[in-house]
């Protein structure tokens, strides 16, 4: 009976489908074992076979764990708003939706195909207003919430305003905008309600405010810094400028220490949590006003070294800081201006990377030493950043290279306040042991001495204090495109009102073109009918609008993170009309128990994921402060890219071994017209594209070779391998197989399908262990107790590696199993039997249809993961060298408890002894009990 895999699959995937096997059940007797991956966005390219290396080794953790019997949940969805949609309906005229419903069919297929034990009946997808009715629900709720610094969490904003009509602000210590005026009891009664709302905006935790953004003018759309490379978007690779406007936030910043003393209860990867802490950046250090000459203006500092003061020189603030247009003199302006203008054509990352250009302007004005009363002259540059601190430094060239590097370019004059240090190197001793000295108020004091006696100066003379900082910023939550989530919002005399719990979805309206509009409005701004009646209760025509009882919504849409910031807990209940879950689902499941996804997401979807669930905590909603227990970062399956190389200037192509000494130009080639000796199909390659059609090839020996490197397994690098055709080839197992055989999960390995082969010729291998040309040839036969030992030290290696993420050994185990088992000619069900088990997460089809030819009715899941019995590991007996005269002439297997005497006995008695001897006596016979005997003669 042949290995018919392909048929083999198909069955088996059906069969689950059918059955729903791997369904999860919120009620159970059996623990709660809960396996998630990062959902994929469903590209219109479809999977390549980089992409399945996580979910291959979740999926045989939550096989692994149901074997031990264990209720395990197991989800898949869909991460479907995006850019990239809305950018091929901008191309095409195609609606997003459309288009995102033909990608999610062609990844469910790729899915089904590769075997996951995915709970099916619990698939989200962001982009269907059954799911995002709850986005736009914890929006409202985030809206609807402050938070107390003295209770350390977030409360309702009724409670905050009860204060307010009580006692005012004075006492209240909250979250807030650094701006807030104070105001009593009064005060607050006789505001108007605009007033009212417009300083509630000040404490919520989602608020509007003029933000400075990444704008994309080509995409007409805010960008996350992680949505920039090299200060152009990463969609498209267009320019990207900074730009204030008034955005939708998040004020993740008041859960900073929260989300930074959290990372101690996880276990996550330590490089992760190492992200998560630069990113969160934690400070000590103090708030120092320094007053402008000559002007009611004050600018605030934030410095770690305020035992550094008296080194200040001058002042830096970032181009876009709010003071910098108010401060500048008239003689100035000019070079201010285009400064500013400059700067805004840089990214922050590029302008945090970029150490070596030194560039700045000076604004003609000064600031007043809180200490010495000296002057101290106020520039801009860009290596400070307007969202960092106060978007203003203190800067000491002699503390600081940076400030050093500014100082010396612009000749500004450096006092060194650090005895015994010489400048001109900068070498800035360790604040542990650096001597203050060159100041009567501080001299002699150590770092901590005077720094402690700075912050309580500065206390005295009212100019600042002693101060905890946060890197982390508040996340900006707009974004100017069609296809998001809209925002339940709508604007009575320009203040955001929320729509009531009951009316929501509010839905994606249709709009004839997703471009912004022609006044710069997002592109919501198309849509005709998108207002809201509020006597109704529903959305109409725009033309309706009087600003009574019809108002306009929000425009703008929320960022991709929203929908992925809570989708782990709607897996726990993902069809509850009523609720995002019920109490009794979240209780069950809790959170995640492990978790496998890419650590490009370290500051982004995590750190915004954890902020919403510990929100969500605050507020009863869920019963953990940390949704996942454990985490592992999957590392990445490379592409192997081939090269062609044109001469530069000319439409020739030189074969590889010919370019030495030559100027040639190397360009990809699709892998798919290169064969395994590295030889280009050269008729493909110039029917690919229209400008090679008449390009001249020059060969060596016959055949034009390519170049070959490892990449980044890319479309652009035209080196994607698809897994459609790995299955039809091999196999799902084989691609299962070999994906983990390619390394440690969390390693970066590159791919070579011509090493596919080895795995499935392991795979035909074992279905002859079981099958022959006759069929079945399993029998009910005793195992022998070679057959036991190697099953046995199978379960116990296949065992540890699963529990330890060491997927790749196991497969080399299951090759030497079955290599063992086929030399002993095992044939025993007893043995053969609980084989298929371990192999199972591994190699699912194949083992489901040699579990049923065994006369099993259940599924393969459903089976107990077999128990190693460490005895069948225990040597009963010894496989002797006997030699003589010290050489070896033969063995002899006797037991490990006999005797020296009887080994002798027997081992003089044995029929080769007696060969050896032919008659004589030997004169004596050494025996090292368990490793040899030696008879001299």
């Amino acid at each position: 009976m042949k290995y018919d895999f392909n048929q083999i699959e198909k069955k088996w995937q059906d069969y689950w489908a059918k059955n729903q096997t791997f369904k999860a059940e919120n009620n159970s007797d059996k623990p709660k074992f809960y396996v998630l991956d990062m959902f994929p966005y469903p590209s219109g390219a479809g999977l390549h076979v980089g992409h399945p290396l996580g979910y291959i080794a979740s999926d045989i953790y939550a096989r692994y764990k149901r074997h031990q019997g264990f209720n395990v949940l197991h989800p898949q969805g869909y991460d479907s708003f995006g850019l990239p949609a809305e950018q091929y309906a901008i191309q095409t005229g195609q609606h997003p939706a459309i288009t995102t419903a033909e990608n999610i069919k062609t990844y469910r297929r790729q899915l089904d195909q590769i075997g996951f034990s995915f709970d099916w009946s619990r698939e989200v997808r962001t982009s269907d207003p059954s799911y995002y009715k709850w986005t736009q629900w914890i929006f409202i709720q985030l809206f609807n919430s402050w938070y107390n610094n003295d209770s350390d969490k977030a409360e309702d904003i009724t409670e905050l305003i009860s204060i307010f009509e009580k006692e005012g602000n004075a006492n209240v210590n909250a979250a807030s905008d650094e701006n807030v005026d104070m105001f009593t009891a009064e005060d607050w009664l006789s505001l108007s309600s605009e007033k009212q709302q417009e300083i509630l905006l000040q404490y919520r935790l989602t608020y509007l405010a003029e933000t400075e953004v990444n704008w994309c003018p080509a995409l007409g759309t805010v960008l996350a810094n992680d949505e920039i490379v090299n200060g152009v978007s990463e969609r498209g690779g267009h320019p990207v400028i900074r730009k204030k406007m008034t955005q939708w936030s998040m004020r993740i910043s008041a859960y900073a220490e929260r989300l930074l003393q959290g990372l101690e209860k996880i276990d996550w990867t330590d490089a992760l949590k190492e992200s998560q802490r630069n990113w969160i950046g934690k400070s000590v250090g103090a708030q120092v006003e320094f007053r402008i000459q000559n002007s009611e203006f004050r600018i605030s500092v934030f410095t770690t070294r305020p035992d550094t003061i008296f080194g200040v020189s001058f002042m830096t603030l970032a181009p876009e800081h709010e003071l910098v247009s108010q401060i500048t003199t008239p003689e100035q302006q000019a070079e201010v201006e285009a400064y500013v203008e400059a700067t805004a054509k840089r990214s922050e990352r590029d302008r945090m990377a970029d150490v070596k250009t030194i560039t700045g302007a000076f604004t003609g004005a000064y600031a007043e030493h809180p200490f010495t009363k000296e002057p101290i002259p106020i520039w801009i540059g860009d290596y400070v950043l307007a969202g960092y601190g106060t978007g203003a430094v203190m800067s000491v060239p002699c503390g600081d290279q940076r400030d050093y590097d500014f100082a010396k370019h612009f000749n500004i004059p450096i006092p060194n306040i650090f005895e015994g240090v010489d400048i001109s190197e900068v070498a800035f001793a360790d604040k542990d042991n650096t001597i203050i000295a060159n100041s009567d108020f501080l001299n002699g004091l150590n770092y901590k001495e005077a720094t402690k006696k700075v912050i309580l100066e500065l206390e005295k003379l009212g100019c600042g204090e002693g101060k905890i900082n946060y890197r982390l910023r508040d996340a900006v939550f707009s974004r100017q495109r069609y296809w998001g989530e809209p925002f339940p919002v709508y604007y009575v005399n320009g203040m955001p009102q929320m729509i009531e719990a009951e009316h929501l979805p509010i839905q994606l309206p249709e709009v004839e073109k997703y471009l912004p509009t022609e006044t710069g409005e997002p592109p919501l701004g198309n849509a005709t009918v998108w207002a809201w009646d509020r006597l109704k209760a529903e959305v109409v025509s725009n033309n309706l609008i009087d600003n009574e009882n019809v108002f306009p919504l929000e425009l703008n849409t929320m960022p991709g993170w929203a929908g992925s910031s809570w989708y782990f807990n709607r897996y726990m209940d993902a069809n509850n009309e009523n609720a995002f879950a019920s109490k009794e689902a979240l209780n069950y499941w809790k959170d995640v128990d492990l978790y496998i996804g890419g650590s490009e997401h370290a500051t982004g979807h995590l750190l915004y994921s954890r902020f919403w669930q510990k929100f969500l905590f605050d507020k009863g909603l869920v019963p953990v402060d940390e949704y996942a227990k454990k985490l592992i970062n999957q590392g990445m399956i490379l592409g192997t890219s081939a090269f062609v190389y044109r001469v530069e200037g000319e439409n020739k192509f030189l074969s590889k071994g010919l370019i030495e000494g030559k100027n040639v130009q190397p360009i990809h080639a699709d892998v798919a017209f290169v064969n395994a000796s590295d030889e280009l199909d050269i008729e493909a390659f110039k029917n690919w594209r229209e400008e090679f059609n008449e390009a001249e090839f020059v060969l060596e020996e016959g055949v034009y070779k390519v170049g070959r490197d490892v990449e980044k397994m890319s479309k652009s690098k035209y080196n994607v391998v698809n897994p459609d055709n790995i299955c039809k080839q091999y196999g799902a197992d084989s691609l299962r197989l070999y994906e983990m055989f390619l390394g440690p999960l969390e390693q970066y390995k590159p791919w070579n399908t011509a090493g596919i082969t080895g795995v499935h010729s392991f795979l035909k291998k074992l279905w002859k262990l079981y099958v022959d040309d006759s069929g079945l040839k399993v029998t009910n036969t005793e195992p022998s107790k070679d057959s036991l030992k190697t099953l046995h030290k199978t379960i116990k290696k296949v065992q540890e590696d699963i529990e330890n993420f060491s997927f790749n050994t196991s497969v080399s185990t299951f090759m030497i199993a079955v290599n063992e088992l086929t030399a002993q000619k095992c044939t025993s069900k007893a043995i053969l039997e609980p084989l298929l088990v371990l192999i199972a997460p591994y190699a699912p089809h194949i083992a489901e249809e040699l579990w049923s030819q065994l006369g099993n009715t259940e599924s393969i899941s459903t089976a107990p993961f077999p128990e190693f019995e460490a005895s069948h590991l225990v040597e009963s007996s010894k496989n002797y060298p006997i030699s003589f005269n010290g050489k070896m002439r033969f063995t002899l297997e006797l037991p490990l408890d006999m005797s020296k005497e009887d080994i002798e006995k027997t081992v003089l008695d044995h029929e080769k002894t007696q060969e050896q001897l032919q008659g004589r006596t030997p004169k004596k016979v050494i025996v090292v009990p368990g490793k040899i005997v030696n008879v001299v003669g």
